[in-house]
């Protein structure tokens, strides 16, 4: 079985000698465009995030990472490690736009792409090298970002997904980093294993007991002994170690989008109902996204009136998974949308333009019990189903109305 497994890395191997994978990651995503919009904050150390001591840090400036300051931490212990760092509230809608506007570089200039995150991309770039050269093109494409959005990006270029994700953050900042074929075990070797994607901080403890501290000499432990340690996990890591990637491009569509719409046994005209139709409806598929690790950019509200009239009215929103905004502007599209004051039979919301991303990145009003908060009601409603909990404003007036999932 081992042997067998080994063989088809090796097969692998030979295949990805086809692909061209570019990873472009935006340097300091958030503080670089809070720079654009003030050149005085350019060189000082910057933290965006909480505006209070119970705030976390969504990003930080590389000056501000030189004392020990690091995204995800308390705001708190930000201040204690800089004194003197500025901290600036995030402005989500002005993100979203900036990465909207990269994705439509990119767009426009490949052929495929994914987009991972608000600030990652892969590029699918193979067989150009038969063209233009994928290094060139590489280049081409990041002068072409950085002169149309003012903003800084690195890039890591290799035969795979995984390989380029780590030349890039070992370029950063500003950096383009390429690994020729056949070269991505030696690249990876002399790092350290927290290096790797996929090895958290238990991984990282268990290996550094057993003396593993580079990717080298994991790469090295027999695959039997790494199934035995880490089951299938195990045998994912040995291939990362080696450089074996073959994860594919996921290609983006901005016409993504989950949804979910009621239709009423009775129509109705009750507007005190048909509010809390619409919190019950976006809780569930703002838990949707949470729960599958995503963000949505835009959001749709959808109305029928009992001559089947149906009308419908979307907004792009900064990306958010986060309940409260979207119950916010669900409410807000409802409201404009329903001027006929008829009875309605059905009301419908979706949200599209999704992307990869975490919730808690637009949180910067929120505190650390708030963020904890949304991680206990989504482990309840993972744990027990997501009818358990429930915000008092989403609770049915009736019962009599049937509930249908948009596929």
């Amino acid at each position: 079985m081992l042997i067998y497994l080994v063989y088809c890395s090796l097969i692998v191997g030979m295949i990805t000698s086809l692909r061209n994978i570019a990873h472009l990651d935006l340097d300091s995503f958030f503080i670089n465009v809070e720079c654009l919009k003030n050149d005085a904050l350019k060189g000082k150390p910057l933290i965006v995030g909480g505006g209070s001591d119970r705030g976390v840090v969504a990003s930080c400036s590389y000056e501000a990472r030189k004392f020990g300051v690091k995204s995800a931490m308390p705001v708190r212990l930000a201040r204690r490690l800089c004194p003197d760092v500025k901290i600036i509230k995030g402005d989500m809608e002005s993100y979203s736009q900036y990465s909207r506007m990269v994705t439509d570089i990119i767009a426009d200039q490949v052929p495929v792409f994914e987009k991972s995150s608000i600030d990652e991309f892969y590029v699918d770039l193979s067989g150009m090298d038969r063209f233009f050269g994928c290094t060139k093109y590489t280049t081409e494409l990041r002068k072409k970002i950085i002169k149309e959005s003012g903003l800084t990006i690195s890039c890591g270029l290799s035969s795979n997904k995984l390989v380029s994700k780590v030349a890039t953050d070992y370029g950063k900042p500003q950096g383009q980093t390429e690994v020729p074929f056949g070269h991505e075990r030696a690249f990876l070797a002399p790092m350290a294993i927290e290096k790797l994607p996929m090895v958290g901080n238990k991984t990282s403890e268990l290996l550094r007991r057993m003396g593993v501290e580079t990717i080298r000499t994991l790469s090295e432990i027999p695959l039997e002994m790494m199934t035995n340690l880490l089951g299938k996990n195990g045998i994912e890591l040995w291939r990362r170690a080696n450089g074996i990637d073959e994860t594919p491009i996921v290609p983006y569509h901005e016409a993504k989008s989950i949804g979910t719409e009621s239709t009423f046994d009775s129509d109705t005209i009750n507007v005190n109902f048909l509010h809390s139709e619409l919190v019950r409806m976006t809780e569930r598929v703002a838990f949707e996204l949470r729960s599958t690790g995503r963000l949505a950019g835009c959001i749709t509200i959808k109305i029928r009136y009992s001559d089947f009239q149906t009308l419908t009215r979307q907004v792009m929103i900064p990306y958010t998974a986060a309940d409260h905004v979207l119950f916010a502007k669900a409410k807000e599209l409802f409201d404009r949308l329903y001027d006929r004051r008829i009875l309605v039979r059905l009301v419908g919301v979706r949200l599209s333009h999704i992307i990869p991303g975490n919730y808690q990145i637009n949180l910067f009003d929120d505190s650390e019990e708030m963020i904890r908060l949304y991680k206990a009601i989504d482990s309840v409603k993972s744990q027990f189903g997501e009818t358990l909990l429930r915000r008092a404003a989403g609770v049915p007036l009736k019962l009599n109305n049937t509930q249908k999932k948009a596929s």
